[in-house]
């Protein structure tokens, strides 16, 4: 994507003080009051601005100069960012935790599945950015959009934590331009109509900055205006009190309209239209499922679309405006060069790419490709990367700058930032997962299908993006369990599915690092397996999941010929039906209790086999799941002896004490079965048991002819 310098009308008004009114009567842009404090740390502070449904590929950063300026020039744009669920409140609670929604179990924007009160509920309150940060002794502050469902009805239900002060939207305001209903720290909410939301954002943020300079701590500022969110007309949206009371979103309650701008950027962009690129209201549909069947839009929609988008980037024009004043600010007080500015949003959007109405929520780039700009000490300056980073990973990221401990179910890792870490990130970083529960919705007054439907139910799917040397690829798998594969070097814009029977005939002939497709498919589904209910580092290193001796990092490492019979043999993503939220048993398979492993030089006798052979060619393996670890893998068996009155192992000298469970008991000598990851003793039957699964010999690297006692020393500690 190419980054201009647009010369615009409201790029030349930079002033000092509050909104004012200019002499024409055209409203001033936003910028501070001016008090010089100056700071005592020496950590380093963090700015964090968070838009609201930005675009990467539909050019949004090239409509706002000062922020090209102020942030692109002087620091980093990371072109390979990617949201982990392309709607708000999902998307936001695994941002603020570092955790993806499936473990968050934030899915959707209002309860039962999501919102405030789902985020209260299953405990975030307590485990979230602010709550750590204040632990490591920093003071935090927040203005603007924290989550959906936050309400004028229950904010106090109890009060978002972690906060030393706070000034938030909440709902059923939160996106009414100018309608806008604040709630300050323990305060009731205040309506504010009549003023503009991102000015009255900007307002409060430089006096948060302020406060949080004279403090003389270091600080964390989070800004979060809602631009370019479309409009929502306040009136008719219902209350939410608690988790267990859902939002009725009707078609006849629903109201969106165009994102608005404040009066003084009204007269902008009235030419400009939504790029037409390649997948702009294709001639030829693409897709799977529900967006497959959409019908090519008509000029009406289209020229509606254009408005749509231009509303978006009249609505940015006071957003950039506001970044512009908060930098002229930390430069006043002297502490820009020790603070890190994060820019971003929580999703991405689509206006016509695959025949789409305005909206989020699917799989696509445009909706999961997102803006992440980083300012900062240490961070190169007008540098682009293609480093992969995720929003998991701005969590860890953050605490790693401010020196305080990454908790080990982050699933996400610290992102790249400096230029040595930058040029080593594409040997480390290679994966993203995407997934989304329940509900697409259109943002415009044309409806899905070319009828008046608002809604569509079915839009849950499982997805990856993998990106490396010689290789950009996204994989899915649907709840209706249809399944997509587009090779993104090609085909960038995501229209020819290699795994629809329309595309059979260049499925046949396409090749992914010179293999066929049917090779390299497996590897994906497998890799998408372990995401798609990973947890912890797991995320983060999922090849290393599927082979635990680290012989494999990278797709193209998983290719090796070697590895054919084990990811052929691997279980299979899929859905037992779709749901609008996170139900494990709709799922499918889950790796933790029915994935296999790749054991690396393991000796074929460490793994129990149903059919025991001590010939060259054992004929299966039994992969179970240990009750202890909860890992997946082959249990190995030891025989025991009586000497003396005391238990040992055959061929060691080491006592063991009797165990009360084993499998068979044949005079003085027992056989007992013990979990190959832990060493822990795994009870054992001579039928089938829950998690069993076959696999041949030919997955491991060797097949000794005589029992191994590697293990003895796992089992002893059982004793």
């Amino acid at each position: 994507m190419h980054i201009k310098s647009l010369v615009l009308a409201s790029a030349a008004l930079r002033v000092f003080g509050d909104v004012t009114a200019a002499s024409d009567g055209v409203q001033a842009p936003l910028v501070g009051s001016g008090r010089d404090i100056v700071s005592s740390s020496s950590r380093p502070n963090i700015v964090f601005i968070l838009t609201d449904d930005q675009d990467l590929h539909m050019n949004s950063l090239e409509y706002i100069p000062l922020i090209q300026e102020r942030l692109i020039e002087q620091g980093t744009l990371y072109k390979k960012h990617f949201c982990t669920t392309a709607v708000c409140c999902p998307s936001r609670a695994s941002l603020w935790t570092g955790k993806l929604a499936h473990n968050t179990n934030v899915t959707d924007l209002n309860p039962p599945y999501g919102g405030f009160p789902i985020f209260v509920k299953n405990g975030h309150n307590e485990n979230y950015l602010p709550v750590w940060l204040q632990e490591a002794g920093y003071n935090t502050f927040y203005t603007g959009k924290m989550f959906n469902a936050h309400t004028i009805w229950n904010y106090d239900s109890p009060h978002l934590k972690g906060w030393n002060s706070s000034d938030f939207l909440l709902d059923p305001n939160t996106y009414d331009y100018y309608n806008a209903t604040f709630q300050r720290n323990q305060d009731k909410p205040v309506n504010h109509l009549g003023e503009y939301s991102t000015d009255l954002v900007a307002n409060k943020a430089y006096g948060f900055l302020d406060d949080a300079v004279e403090a003389g701590e270091p600080f964390f500022l989070g800004i979060a205006p809602i631009a370019p969110h479309s409009n929502v007309n306040s009136s008719i949206l219902f209350p939410v009190k608690g988790p267990d009371e859902d939002v009725p979103v009707s078609d006849d309650k629903f109201r969106v309209n165009f994102p608005l701008a404040a009066k003084r950027h009204e007269h902008l962009f009235k030419d400009a239209k939504v790029p037409r690129t390649e997948n702009f209201n294709p001639d030829k549909p693409s897709g799977a499922d529900w967006i497959r069947r959409q019908p090519k839009l008509t000029d009406e929609n289209l020229e509606y679309n254009d408005k749509h988008y231009q509303g978006r980037l009249r609505a940015l024009q006071a957003v950039d405006e506001l970044v512009d004043g908060l930098i002229d600010r930390l430069e006043k007080h002297g502490i820009l060069d020790n603070t890190y500015i994060f820019y971003t949003t929580d999703n991405g959007y689509h206006i016509s790419q695959h025949r789409l109405q305005p909206g989020k929520e699917c799989g696509y780039e445009e909706d999961i490709n997102i803006p992440l700009i980083v300012r900062g000490p240490g961070v190169p300056k007008g540098g682009i990367t293609e480093a992969v980073t995720a929003h998991i990973d701005l969590v860890p990221t953050i605490l790693s700058l401010v020196g305080a401990p990454l908790r080990a179910d982050f699933d996400g890792a610290p992102i790249p930032l400096s230029h040595k870490e930058l040029n080593e990130s594409p040997l480390t970083r290679e994966h993203v997962n995407v997934e989304y529960w329940g509900w697409a919705i259109t943002e415009s007054k044309f409806g899905f299908n070319g009828d008046d439907a608002k809604r569509i139910f079915n839009n849950t799917y499982k997805a990856l993006r993998v990106v490396g040397e010689g290789y950009n690829l996204y994989y899915s798998v649907w709840c209706t369990n249809e399944h997509e594969l587009y090779d993104m070097t090609t085909d960038p814009g995501q229209l020819h599915n290699l795994l629809h029977a329309d595309e059979a005939a260049l499925a046949a002939d396409a090749t992914i690092l010179g293999y066929p497709l049917k090779k390299v498919l497996p590897r994906l589904d497998s890799l998408l397996f372990v995401l798609k209910s990973c947890k912890g580092t797991t995320c983060s290193q999922p090849w290393h999941a599927l082979h635990p001796s680290g012989n494999v990092g990278s797709l193209q490492e998983a290719l090796a010929p070697r590895f054919d019979d084990f990811y052929t043999q691997q279980a299979r993503v899929r859905f037992d039906h779709c749901e609008l939220g996170h139900i494990v048993e709709a799922e499918g398979p889950q790796f933790e209790h029915d994935g296999a492993v790749y054991w690396k030089g393991s000796k074929w006798s460490d793994w129990t086999s149903i059919k025991v052979t001590l010939s060259n060619k054992p004929e299966n393996v039994v992969i179970c799941h240990c009750a202890n670890c909860k890992r997946a893998g082959g249990p190995f068996s030891m025989n025991f002896f009586v000497d003396d009155g005391q238990w040992k192992i055959e061929d060691n000298q080491n006592t063991l004490a009797e165990y009360l469970d084993h499998n068979t008991d044949s005079g003085n000598t027992v056989h007992r079965f013990f979990c190959r990851n832990c060493g822990s003793p795994v009870k054992t039957t001579a039928k089938p048991f829950p998690g069993q699964a076959l696999i041949k010999a030919s997955l491991f690297d060797d097949i000794p002819t005589k029992k191994s006692d590697v293990f003895a020393q796992k089992a002893l500690k059982w004793a």
